[in-house]
C-alpha cells in the first residue's frame, strides 16, 4: 500500500475486509458479492462492476455486476463503440482514472453512455475505473459508479489504487479456475490432466493431496535429505510458512517459487484456497520450463520492439546489468523497460513473467 495514503482506523478495517473478500472464493460472482459492501463504503460509491475481456481471437466482453443490476451494462454491446472509458484506461493500465480525467464534464454529459444511462433510469453521474492486465490475452476493467453529482476525489482514486494489485491477483486466481466455483472443483480439474502436478497442503506442512505427476516431480526435484518429515520439500515448506506469516500486501509478488537449473526452470505457484473449503489450505501448482522458453506471440504483440528484447533476456534469467551491456543502454533504461513490461503484461515480478510465458506456450 502506498505510504503516502493515510487511512483512518475505520478505513484500514474496511480495506482489510475488501482484501479478505477478494481471497474468499475462486468464483468471480462470489468474490464480487463479498467485496461489494466494504468496497462501496471504503471508496464511497453506489455500485461496482467488473468487465472481463478476452482479446483473442476477437475482443469479447463479459460484465459482472454484484447486487443491483446496472441496466446500461446489460445493453453494453449496443453502446460499446461509444465507451469513453475504454481508451483512457487502456492507455494507462493499473492506473485509476476518474471521469474528469477522461473527458470534460460537458462532453461526459453529452456522451451516449451517460444519456442512455439516464434513459434507463439510473444516471451514472460519475465513474472511476482501472484496467487490470491479467495475461496478454485476458484483461479486466474494474469500475465504481456514483448516481449523484458528487465527483470522485484524488483521495478516492488513491484508495482504489491501494487495492488494485489485490484485484489483479483475485481476477487471476479466479480466471485460472474459470467455470468452477470451489477449490474442490479446481482440484478435480487439475486431477483430470495426466501431466498436471499439484499438491494440496494445510499449513504448516501437512500434505492433504497430490497428483501422480507431482509425485514424479518431487522425486526428480528434491533429494530425500531435502524433505521435511511431512513429506513436503523444505524449500516449499519455507516459502509456504513465509506466505502464511505475510500480510496480504506482502504476499502479492511472492506467490511463485522459481528454481533455476542447468536444464531449465522449476516453478511452483501457491494459491490460497477459499476458507469455505474447510481449514485454510493451499494448492501448489508445479511446472517444469525449458531454459530456451520463447517469448509468446501474445506477449510480444503487447510490447514495443525494445521491450520485447528486454523481456526475452529476462526469460533467460539475465540481470539488468547484463541486459544493459548486451543492448548498449543504461541500466536505468532497462529498469524503465521492465516497469513498462510489467504494466503491459500484468505481471508482478520476473518469476511471474516466467510463469505466465510458460502458461501461454503450454498451458499449465
Amino acid at each position: 500500500m502506498s505510504g503516502s495514503l493515510k487511512l483512518t482506523t475505520h478505513e484500514h478495517m474496511l480495506r482489510d475486509s475488501v482484501i479478505t473478500a477478494l481471497n474468499s472464493s475462486l468464483s468471480f460472482p462470489q468474490v464480487l458479492e463479498a467485496t461489494r459492501a466494504p468496497l462501496l463504503e471504503l471508496a464511497p460509491s453506489d455500485s461496482l462492476a467488473l468487465c472481463l475481456m478476452r482479446t483473442t481471437p476477437v475482443l469479447d466482453f463479459q460484465w459482472l455486476v454484484p447486487g443491483y443490476s446496472i441496466p446500461l451494462l446489460e445493453q453494453y454491446a449496443s453502446v460499446s463503440d461509444h465507451d469513453f472509458v475504454r481508451a483512457p484506461i487502456f492507455a494507462q493500465p493499473n492506473v485509476v482514472l476518474r471521469d474528469d480525467e477522461m473527458l470534460p464534464r460537458k462532453e461526459y454529459e453529452h456522451s451516449l453512455l451517460y444519456q442512455r444511462s439516464r434513459e434507463l433510469g439510473l444516471g451514472l453521474d460519475h465513474v472511476m475505473a482501472v484496467l487490470l492486465p491479467i495475461r496478454p490475452d485476458f484483461l479486466g476493467a474494474f469500475a465504481l459508479y456514483r448516481t449523484r453529482r458528487r465527483s470522485y476525489s484524488s483521495r478516492c482514486a488513491a484508495v482504489l489504487s491501494s487495492i488494485t494489485a489485490h484485484l489483479v491477483n483475485a481476477v487471476r486466481n479466479c480466471s485460472d479456475v474459470q467455470a468452477m466455483t470451489t477449490g474442490a472443483h479446481l482440484l478435480e480439474e487439475l486431477h483430470s490432466g495426466s501431466d498436471t502436478a499439484y499438491l494440496v497442503v494445510e499449513p504448516s506442512a501437512r500434505l492433504v493431496k497430490r497428483s501422480r505427476h507431482a509425485t514424479v516431480l518431487l522425486e526428480r526435484w528434491f533429494a530425500p535429505s531435502d524433505r521435511h518429515s511431512s513429506g513436503l520439500p523444505l524449500p516449499l515448506k519455507e516459502r509456504l510458512d513465509a506466505l502464511v506469516r505475510m500480510d496480504a500486501d506482502a504476499r502479492l509478488d511472492k506467490n511463485v517459487w522459481v528454481s533455476l537449473q542447468a536444464d531449465g526452470y522449476r516453478t511452483v505457484r501457491f494459491i490460497e484456497l477459499p476458507a469455505s473449503e474447510g481449514p485454510r489450505q493451499w494448492a501448489l501448482l508445479m511446472n517444469e520450463i525449458p531454459m530456451s522458453i520463447p517469448l509468446p506471440v501474445d506477449m510480444r504483440s503487447k510490447l514495443t520492439a525494445r521491450e520485447a528484447e528486454v523481456a526475452m533476456y529476462m526469460l533467460r534469467n539475465w540481470n539488468h546489468e547484463q541486459i544493459a551491456d548486451e543492448l548498449v543502454i543504461a541500466v536505468g533504461t532497462v529498469d524503465t523497460h521492465v516497469r513498462h513490461i510489467r504494466d503491459k503484461l500484468g505481471i508482478d515480478s520476473r518469476a511471474d513473467l516466467l510463469y505466465q510465458a510458460a502458461r501461454l506456450n503450454k498451458p499449465v
